[in-house]
């Protein structure tokens, strides 16, 4: 009896499975479950309007000011120093000519009146030697010799002596006056003291260095450029000298957390190429860096200063500047077209900076641009812009690279 139970249990509930199915499918009336379309969300992304514009390229480099002219001070002539200007110290603006440093010139006075002395001792004895020969000539003449005398006669050996030291004294007076004149340490343009190495009392000697200036007219900047920035740049040639070929240039930096700027123009390029970096250096000059001589009112640009400079480059007209992020690897940007779908267009990128890219060809005025990353971004996907519409239905897509963070 258990075996016929064992066997018999199992199939019962089985049938009576049967039994309820076949009653549940009879109740509904024999109808199946309606199946419902699944509507995949929209992907929410946020875009930028590409605008057209027409512009400059700009350049961008850095570098250090530096004096177009610096002079070493060197002592010409031996002595003491017995006066220093108050302006004589480092950071002090002198004008052109001013008297800076005197060495003593004691000696250099008593040398001036020997040698003046020894020239006018010449000058007599060739105002003697010069009277002897006229009047030698005019004895010629008196004893009605005809024909030319000899020069001996005329004492033209000793004439040509005579003049001979007194060109020699002259030389020795001028030499005695430009020594005397060397004791005067004077600079030929406004400027500053860089480096001040004597003091009075000091003894100094033929070469002794006495400092260091340089003038304040006009300021230099070495600039360094690559040969895909020169690509973009009408330079002025080594010996251009037409200010019209001058490339306007504006320099930045910072002093106490606060942006200054001036104006530069770059005046010249140096035409070789540094060995070791592979890069060209052009010149930028600014005017009157400290604001003293024309009493300009910009912001004073010190010598040594590390500034950034914006070069203005060629002229390009109908282009799309976008955040350099917009920009896939494989040069093509996501754009959300009318319809709210995904293209991939292939752009033509006439430049790349840093920040900004430069696109010829491939994104029109007025269109989206998708700056969200999309991990795979599948033509004509469904798109939601952020901001634009409700967006409840659709995948927020994060991404690290858009302009406003999200």
């Amino acid at each position: 009896m258990r075996k016929y139970i064992r066997f018999l249990l199992p199939a019962g509930i089985v049938g009576l499975s049967i039994v309820i199915v076949v009653a549940m499918i009879s109740i509904q009336g024999g109808k199946r479950p309606e199946k419902k379309s699944v509507i995949a969300p929209a992907v929410l992304v946020n875009t930028i309007d590409a605008e057209v514009k027409s512009l400059n390229f700009i350049i961008h480099s850095q570098g250090t000011v530096r004096p177009a002219t610096e002079t070493s001070l060197v002592a010409e002539v031996s002595g003491k120093i017995e006066f220093v200007s108050p302006r004589f110290v480092v950071g002090g603006f002198f004008r052109k000519g001013e008297l800076l440093l005197q060495i003593d010139t004691s000696d250099y006075r008593t040398a001036l009146k020997r040698a003046e002395a020894a020239m006018a001792s010449k000058q007599a004895r060739l105002a003697d030697e010069t009277a002897r020969s006229e009047q030698a000539l005019k004895d010629w003449q008196n004893l009605g010799k005809t024909g030319q005398p000899s020069g001996l006669l005329l004492r033209k050996p000793q004439l040509l002596d005579a003049q001979a030291n007194v060109s020699a004294a002259e030389a020795d007076v001028e030499k005695a006056q430009r020594d005397l004149q060397r004791t005067r340490i004077t600079i030929p343009y406004d400027g500053l003291l860089r480096e001040k190495l004597v003091d009075i009392g000091q003894y100094v000697t033929l070469g002794t260095r006495l400092g260091v200036s340089f003038a304040i007219d006009t300021a230099e900047i070495r600039l360094p450029l690559s040969r895909d920035d020169i690509a973009y740049l009408e330079l002025p040639s080594i010996s251009a000298t037409d200010e019209a070929s001058f490339i306007p240039t504006t320099l930045f930096s910072t002093y106490a957390g606060v942006q200054r700027s001036w104006q530069a123009k770059i005046i010249r390029t140096e035409g070789v190429v540094d060995e070791t970096s592979r890069v060209v250096y052009v010149v930028a000059q600014v005017v009157d860096p400290y604001g003293i001589l024309n009493q300009s009112d910009h912001d004073e640009l010190k010598i040594g200063t590390f500034v950034a400079a914006e070069i203005q480059g060629l002229a390009v007209e109908n282009v799309v500047v976008l955040p350099r992020y917009a920009l896939q690897s494989d040069f093509t940007v996501l754009v959300a077209n009318d319809e709210r779908k995904l293209e991939v267009r292939k752009v033509t990128v006439i430049r790349e900076e840093p920040d900004l890219v430069y696109i010829s060809h491939g994104v029109s005025g007025g269109e989206k641009v998708v700056t969200t990353t999309l991990d795979a971004p599948i033509p004509g996907m469904q798109l939601a812009i952020n901001g634009e519409e409700s967006t409840s239905s659709a995948i927020k897509v994060a991404s690290s690279t858009d302009g406003d963070g999200s």
